[in-house]
């Protein structure tokens, strides 16, 4: 069996759609030939924990754990006790009655100089500092645990700056996986980054594209972004679901349950649908009464406070943070799903890990959004759904109207859209044969 050896930040027990993406790879590769080997730190700052996870490890995965020394310790005692230290929730918002950090106007002094620190202090991120200790270990290991490829996935993107350390000093075939964007990240321009960060940023981004064997994109206009950059063959792998996860059963509550799972943003906070089911509510009694909003994730107060001034306050059934596996059983039980991108023109390419879980829970998914971005495509080709733009209320209201009438009529019948080609099985099978054809390079 031939081995690949992954370097990942995120690893279970932490929970979140990024650690989800190697651990379902690492669940099917065995059985298309290859071992998991997965370097992972011992002490991470994990923003959420999610055990379930852990039983999705396949018994051959050879798991690698090494310390890691983050400069967060120093950044709570400078924010005070409960700081987020994790970049995406500090763009997201950490929790209920707890303001946007990066992206909100409303910036204390602490906080102002607390970004202006990790914008150009920690470059690429404030994990730089495993880069070096982790290439001196890996060196050593590697030399008595061959592998046939190296995988590095990020954000956090200084998990690629090892990749390319060890490909160059061992010239073992490597890949960097990007789950999102690195310098097009939409939360970077909120970083007062100095022009020559900026430059250096931007000079790491191009060195990793340039130097690997092949670069790996999970978003068809994030691929076509890096290929206009780089003569480096730019491959596609989606996010995706798995089929397992989706074999629970559910029963209707007798509400019309209108379900968001994970991070709910301030700048994902979509006032216009808050305001057409409010109208909807105040005209409809009965709606009214039917309605609720299952909120499963952590939300950022902006949010509620949009929801309460829609008069929609006693609609809110507040989940809070849940495991995989329940947040999915959320996602089959509702009537539809909503799914809000962040409001941000560098969003675009971006295909959200839970779109995909949406999609396998075959219930009809409203995206709002960028009604030519990525999602929008996913959700016309495979039938699941309709993305509308932030301001178009017609084309929220119609699918509110067109939902609440089979609700009524008896039941919102599930969506048949061919979605094959993202159940996690198909996905690791593609990414298999990536790693064939790039280990024939060595």
């Amino acid at each position: 069996m031939k081995r690949v050896l992954v370097i990942t930040y995120y690893w279970p027990p932490s929970g979140g759609s990024g650690v989800q993406r190697w651990v379902k790879f690492a669940k099917y590769l065995p059985a298309e030939g290859w071992q998991p080997v997965i370097y992972t730190p011992e002490n991470p700052e994990y923003t959420a924990i999610d055990h379930t996870l852990e039983s999705e490890i396949p018994h051959s995965a050879e798991i690698v754990r090494r310390p890691i020394l983050e400069p967060y310790g120093i950044y709570r005692k400078l924010m005070g006790k409960g700081a987020s230290t994790d970049m995406k929730t500090l763009t997201a918002g950490a929790s209920k009655g707890e303001v946007t950090e990066i992206s909100s106007g409303r910036k204390t002094f602490k906080q102002r100089l607390s970004l202006w620190i990790r914008g150009n202090l920690f470059v690429p991120d404030p994990r730089v500092g495993w880069v070096r200790p982790s290439v001196r270990f890996l060196k050593e290991y590697l030399k008595e645990h061959p592998v046939d490829v190296i995988v590095t996935t990020g954000p956090p993107h200084s998990m690629h700056l090892i990749g390319q350390r060890l490909h160059k000093e061992l010239g073992i075939p490597w890949i960097p996986d990007f789950r999102d964007p690195w310098s097009r990240m939409y939360y970077l321009k909120h970083l007062p980054m100095t022009r020559r960060t900026w430059r250096r940023l931007r000079a790491m981004e191009q060195a990793v594209l340039d130097d690997c064997s092949t670069v790996l994109a999970v978003t068809p206009l994030v691929q076509e972004e890096f290929q206009a950059q780089t003569s480096t063959p730019v491959a596609m792998i989606t996010n995706g679901y798995d089929g397992g996860d989706f074999e629970q059963a559910v029963e209707p509550d007798g509400h019309f349950n209108i379900v968001h799972t994970g991070l709910f943003a301030a700048d994902g906070n979509p006032l216009t649908f808050w305001k057409v089911l409010g109208v909807k509510a105040w005209a409809e009694p009965d709606f009214k009464e039917a309605l609720r909003l299952r909120l499963v994730g952590k939300v950022d107060r902006e949010v509620y406070d949009a929801i309460e001034e829609a008069g929609l306050k006693d609609n809110v059934v507040d989940l809070g943070y849940k495991d995989h596996l329940t947040a999915v059983r959320e996602q089959l039980a509702a009537t539809m799903l909503v799914l809000p991108l962040r409001n941000d023109p560098e969003y675009r390419p971006i295909l959200p890990g839970k779109l995909f879980e949406y999609l396998a829970s075959r219930r009809p998914v409203l995206g709002i959004g960028q009604e030519d971005g990525a999602m929008a495509r996913v959700l016309a080709e495979t039938g699941a759904g309709v993305t509308a733009g932030w301001d178009n209320m017609d084309a929220m209201r119609s699918f509110v109207d067109k939902a609440w009438e089979q609700f009524k009529a008896g039941e919102v019948p599930p969506v048949a859209g061919d979605i094959t080609r993202f159940s996690r099985r198909s996905l690791t099978h593609e990414l298999a044969d990536l790693l064939e054809q790039v280990s024939q390079e060595q």
